[in-house]
């Protein structure tokens, strides 16, 4: 059987380039025979056929002088829209396959003003989740999370040595065996979400990383938040509304 690099046969297929093709693995939007293609540089048939997800496009929810608030699409990184909408910068982080509210600033006084009201815990936050198993009751989780860092990825775990962290998860939907919930956090941790379900064992629908079964992506949206006044909402995208 002869093999070649990933990217280098979704380069020639797609004719597109090399560091382009790298990138759209990178991103977990290719997939060959139903199968997520998860190493760019590993070596594949050369007789394999791609399928490409497409990026939903970046839609704007609210813009003023102090801030712009998109709605994030998965697949892409919170640092890549920063980029897209200079000189604004980011006032918070969502990881690359969670979608929805992300906002950035444009004016260092209301950064700061901003910044106070994340630290002070008067900041909503409400997402919405798709999670293994079935969950039938409400839980108030309350446990500390500690992050650590090793070659640029971050992990979290629940740890009596990290920092506060609370999130309420609210039951919506059972199908088979997952149930979609509502999240409201408090404080913001690193992976907060995503720790705090495996704990309770009902990890993330594709979150492989604390325990979730594969899927075209990590099911996280942040659907609402509410700052200083003024509220913010993502529609839940097509995938959670027809997710079986």
């Amino acid at each position: 059987m002869a093999t070649e690099k990933a990217y280098k046969l979704l380069a020639a297929q797609e004719g597109i380039s090399n560091s382009e093709a790298k990138s759209m693995i990178d991103r977990g939007l290719v997939y060959a025979a139903n199968k997520k293609v998860m190493i760019a540089r590993g070596d594949i048939d050369t007789k394999t056929l791609f399928k490409v997800e497409k990026v939903e496009k970046i839609r704007p929810i609210f813009e003023n002088d102090d801030l712009v608030v998109v709605d994030k699409p998965a697949h892409v990184n919170s640092d890549e829209i920063e980029r897209q909408f200079k000189p604004a910068v980011l006032l918070h982080r969502l990881d690359k396959e969670t979608s929805g509210v992300l906002m950035l600033v444009k004016n260092e006084e209301f950064r700061e003003k901003a910044i106070q009201e994340f630290k002070k815990d008067r900041v909503y936050k409400e997402y919405i989740a798709w999670i293994e198993g079935i969950l039938s009751e409400p839980v108030d989780i309350d446990r500390p999370i500690l992050t650590t860092k090793k070659n640029n990825r971050a992990s979290s775990n629940v740890s009596s040595k990290g920092k506060p962290a609370r999130t309420e998860v609210f039951p919506d939907l059972v199908s088979a065996n997952k149930t979609k919930v509502k999240c409201i956090i408090h404080h913001g941790r690193t992976h907060q979400i995503r720790v705090h379900l495996r704990y309770i064992e009902h990890p993330i629908v594709g979150d492989e990383q604390y325990g979730g079964r594969r899927a075209k992506r990590v099911m996280l949206h942040a659907h609402k938040v509410r700052l200083l006044g003024m509220e913010f909402t993502a529609p839940e995208p097509k995938t959670f509304l027809t997710f079986e």
